[in-house]
């Protein structure tokens, strides 16, 4: 965690505020995507996070939360279902006391079993210069192919969501060799 505080000393009070109040629970603390983390029976609950303009709590089955503070943000609305977060720009807008009502329900809702699950019927369209890309070159069709279905619908959406057809290209050439070691688009953040 100390790595993670050094890395970003422009929110360091803040970051310190944050992690001192979920030593306080009976969470366990732990780094994932590079950032402290607190965990319950092995599940995701609470995550703190620094940012250029913020910092923030972030909570895994936030939108379960009551939020009679109105603190809670959904980042990516209309993308994000269950993920919730409280964004601070100064440690001073930290009340130890309100967030720590908000992290015992977050606990509560944990052991309660509630969650959003993932929909599994998320099928990616295959974009046309991935799928010329696939049938020009056997080698990397075949890697394509053994790849997880995950993996490939990384590479799928993230060729897909670009607007232009010079940035398709682009990202095409950058997935070639990573699809051809194996590696999912997303692995470095796992």
């Amino acid at each position: 965690m100390n790595a993670y505080i050094v890395g970003n000393p422009k929110w360091t009070k803040g970051l310190l505020l944050l992690i001192e109040i979920m030593r306080s629970t009976e969470m366990v603390e732990t780094l994932k995507w590079g950032a402290p983390h607190y965990t319950l029976y092995g599940k995701n609950v609470v995550g703190i996070a620094a940012f250029k303009n913020h910092f923030a709590l972030w909570f895994h089955q936030g939108a379960f939360l009551s939020d009679p503070n109105r603190l809670l943000i959904n980042a990516q609305e209309g993308k994000t279902k269950g993920l919730r977060q409280i964004r601070f720009t100064d440690s001073k807008q930290i009340n130890k006391r309100v967030l720590a009502k908000y992290v015992r329900e977050a606990i509560a809702n944990e052991k309660a079993g509630l969650s959003i699950k993932p929909s599994k019927s998320r099928q990616s369209v295959m974009p046309a210069e991935l799928k010329q890309a696939l049938q020009a070159n056997s080698v990397l069709e075949s890697a394509f192919q053994s790849l997880t279905p995950g993996r490939q619908n990384e590479y799928a959406e993230y060729i897909h969501e670009a607007k232009r057809i010079e940035t398709k290209m682009k990202r095409l050439e950058k997935i070639i060799p990573m699809v051809l070691n194996g590696v999912g688009l997303n692995d470095q953040y796992r």
